[in-house]
This record gives C-alpha cells, structure tokens and sequence, in this order.
C-alpha cells in the first residue's frame, strides 16, 4: 500500500507541474504593426526648364524616409508626355540617382514614388520637365506649355471661364500662344492665334458642355511646341 500511494502522489505531482500556473493570458505575441509608407521623393535634378548638355542624364532624388525602417526602392518614370500616359522609360533603383539615356533634341518629363519592401508605396513627387540637347541645335524649341486654369476635368459654374497656362523657353525668346477650344477631343478651332498674353477669356460657352483646349508655344525663330488637350465641363 506504501508503495502504491507514492506512485499516486508522484504521478499527481507530474500532472500540476505540466499544466502550467497562474490565470495570466498566456504572453501571446503583440499584433501586429500596421506597415505604412515611405514619404514623398523630392527631386533634386533635373528640375523644370532644365537644358541638358549630356543626353546620358543621371536623374537626382532625395531619399524617402521610412518610419519602420524597411528598405526602399524607387520607381523612376521618364515620358514626352505630361500625362505620362505612354513611359519612355519605366526603371527600378535602390539608390537616390539612376542614369538614363535619352535621345537628343527632346523635351521630357520625371517623377519617382518610393516603395518599402512589404509593398507599401508613397504617393508621386512632383514633375520636372526637361530638355535633351539636340546635335548642332542653335535653337531650341519652348516648353510645353503647363496648365494653371480651370483645373483639368473640372466643373465650373456658368458659361464663360478663363484659361490660363504658364510656359518658357531655354533660349529666353519672346513666346507667343495659339489657342484651340472647342466640344471636340481634339479642338481645331482656333480662338487667338499669337497672342503674348498666357491666358485667354473663353465666353459664350454652351451649358452642360465639355470643352476641350490646347495651346500652341511659338518663339519667333520657327520653334513651336504643341501642348496636350485640357478638359473642362459647364454645368
């Protein structure tokens, strides 16, 4: 009998030593943290108006920031259209440069956003607009033109707005502007042809319309830029 009680009262301590004590919760790991992401590249080169002589360009950012620590990538995009609705190029760098060949003689625009490795990315920095130097160019050709007023694909109230466009040049020629509006997507009726002002008093506008317009960029020495359509609607 001695015997079986000190098998009983051994198996009964093995029992309480592998239940574990105490009603804590158990010291789970934390949830998770929630990853966010990085900041907003800035560019550093090239900036807008910008000629460069060397058409290997090697693009300059600051670095983004992460607040976990995560390591960051970048996507650099370069088009000849402001929309950036076809690439030129479309490049990856884990570093704050990358160089890029570009052809000669052409304008261009660059922006990046940043990327941590769990997948988060930051928003679009901002865009510069660039031009390539041409062989033997003595003359080059202005800038698209950039739009101020009504804002793209907005709404306005009545029927008469004011269009407004900032634009420059890199030889610093005195610029003159056609201006194109109409209800097509592609407007070719001509309201003002060379006029040196960068905004034009569009009125008599139908009600309920959408309204397309683009401005052509002259220099005076045979250069001229076309600008892309803008939008807007009439209530």
């Amino acid at each position: 009998m001695k015997k079986a009680y000190l098998y009983l009262v051994v198996f009964t301590s093995i029992l309480m030593s592998c239940s574990g004590g105490g009603d804590g919760d158990g010291g789970g790991p934390d949830p998770d943290v929630e990853n966010t992401a990085p900041t907003v590249p800035t560019l550093v080169y090239p900036l807008s108006n910008t000629l460069c002589i060397d058409n290997n360009v090697v693009f300059e950012w600051n670095a983004s920031t992460d607040s976990e620590g995560n390591a960051i990538t970048y996507r650099v995009e370069v088009s000849e259209n402001s929309n950036f609705s076809t690439l030129s190029h479309d490049l990856s760098s884990s570093t704050t440069s990358r160089v890029i060949s570009l052809e000669k003689g052409k304008s261009y625009y660059w922006r990046l956003k940043a990327r941590d490795v769990k997948g988060a990315e930051s928003g679009y920095s901002s865009v510069s607009q660039f031009l390539t130097e041409g062989d033997g160019v003595s003359n080059h050709l202005p800038f698209a033109p950039e739009l101020v007023a009504p804002a793209m694909n907005s709404e306005i109230d009545g029927t008469s707005t004011t269009l407004s466009w900032t634009a420059s040049d890199v030889d610093g020629d005195t610029l003159s502007y056609d201006v194109y509006l109409d209800t097509n997507s592609s407007p070719s009726t001509k309201v003002s042809e060379g006029q040196s002002g960068t905004s034009y008093d569009a009125t008599g506008l139908s009600a309920a319309s959408t309204y397309y317009f683009k401005v052509v960029v002259k220099d005076g020495n045979g250069g001229a830029t076309i600008g892309q359509v803008w939008s807007f609607k009439t209530k």
